[in-house]
């Protein structure tokens, strides 16, 4: 017998070998129709793996952020066995669970997908669903797993194995489908009810611009269809809303092919923004801080010597000089430092608030970028204290007044209403 603590602290005893679902029906039939997967010690597992020493235990619902990752992960892979069915001798890359959804990078071979082609999926994931197919897993040994996706020929799973260890790959299995997965899984597709592929983009494989590009195809699904109507009404909201649309309406910015992941500004745009950095400036001043301004580009050693080079070398911008190799900063952080380094500071001096309306540059991967929201090039309005040891709590608690502040007078406004925005140009 193993002791299974719950929850609300109460301790239930049951045969070594039981499932948090047996527990879950052994509770209610009810409870147990709602019970997506299970934390186990704080580890979330399919609710159908048998329980062996004593444990903690949470059963996850559509209540639980675990439960909906969990039901959105099983739905990009019951989206992917509707796009085998439907187009034999696709490559599958990956299917993670995102915010409010999932996707699925393909490699769709000769055949170009496009939003026709969506409806044809999502038809067949309500299909496969009513299947009420159950996801089965198996621990597999490398040479099998290798093996398996050799005679499908699908590269991209050959390489994720490549990095993997022997003895800790597994493979998942509902109706005719089989994928490399660490899991966890619901216990069968009849839990999604109601399913909605939303979008194709492009994404290189693994981020990298010199690998394949594949399709990416985004769903969200629910237990519920109002629920499922309520979300789709919100994300119709939020797309009238879109900043890139209002940018294009109001004339302010645009992006384009020839400088991805950076914005040119048009004249109202950056009458704006002016707007917005005067505003800062003047919050600056009143709160102690004094501008400053640093080089874009500084020797690689300086950002060896941070430790940026080895924990973020793949993210940032290099050139060369004159046999120096130089590096667009990826933040100021540096820079500040390099600052108060200069001449001999004196405790009476201090803290000394630094601020700065840097322009940083990130190599961030192409397929992430996101109008103005996920750049490669951008102004960091970032500031730096530097105090004594018994300055700190003072200086935490007036910074956390200080960005209060500033977010109370922005959300006086509609987000992303530019309009709003230029209202108030003539009052501060």
């Amino acid at each position: 017998m193993i002791n299974i603590t719950l929850p609300d602290g109460s301790v239930r005893q049951v045969s070594e070998g039981t499932s948090a679902m047996d527990i879950a029906i052994s509770i209610s039939e009810g409870l147990a129709r709602n019970v997506l997967a299970a934390k186990v010690n704080d580890e979330v597992i399919d609710a159908n793996t048998p329980l062996t020493k004593d444990v903690t235990l949470q059963l996850l619902t559509w209540n639980d952020k675990e439960g909906k990752s969990t039901m959105w992960h099983s739905s990009a892979h019951l989206m992917a066995e509707a796009i085998e069915a439907l187009f034999p001798g696709v490559k599958l890359a990956i299917g993670p669970p995102v915010k409010n959804g999932f996707y699925y990078d393909v490699d769709f071979m000769e055949h170009s997908i496009a939003e026709s082609d969506l409806e044809r999926i999502e038809a067949k994931m309500k299909e496969l669903a009513k299947q009420k197919n159950a996801f089965v897993r198996k621990e597999i040994s490398k040479s099998d797993a290798i093996a398996y996706f050799e005679e499908k020929g699908d590269e991209y799973k050959l390489e994720l194995i490549d990095g993997l260890e022997d003895g800790s790959i597994t493979f998942y299995t509902q109706g005719g489908f089989t994928d490399l997965c660490r899991g966890p899984h619901i216990p069968n597709t009849g839990f999604i009810k109601a399913v909605k592929l939303l979008s194709i983009a492009g994404a290189y494989w693994r981020g990298d611009s010199k690998n394949a590009m594949l399709q990416r195809i985004y769903g969200t699904a629910w237990i519920k269809k109002e629920d499922q109507e309520a979300h789709l009404h919100m994300l119709a909201e939020a797309e009238k809303r879109d900043h890139r649309k209002i940018g294009k309406l109001l004339d302010l910015f645009h992006t384009q092919e020839e400088a991805p992941g950076m914005v040119f500004w048009h004249p109202k745009g950056w009458a704006l923004w002016q707007v917005v950095e005067q505003y800062m400036r003047k919050v600056y001043r009143e709160s102690g801080y004094q501008e400053v301004r640093c080089p874009q580009i500084l020797d690689v050693s300086l950002w060896k010597q941070s430790g940026h080079w080895d924990n973020y070398k793949d993210n940032m911008f290099f050139t060369e000089s004159e046999k120096r190799t130089y590096a667009l900063k990826p933040m100021n952080c540096p820079g500040h430092i390099l600052i108060f380094k200069q001449g001999i500071k004196s405790y009476r001096d201090l803290p000394l608030r630094y601020g700065e309306f840097g322009q940083c540059h990130r190599n961030e991967p192409s397929g992430g970028l996101h109008g103005i929201m996920r750049v490669r090039g951008f102004t960091q309005d970032d500031g730096h204290i530097f105090c004594t040891e018994d300055m700190i709590l003072d200086e935490c608690v007036a910074y956390t007044a200080l960005l209060q502040r500033v977010y109370k007078d922005f959300t006086r406004y509609e987000p992303c209403c530019a309009l709003k925005l230029m209202e108030i140009r003539f009052k501060i």
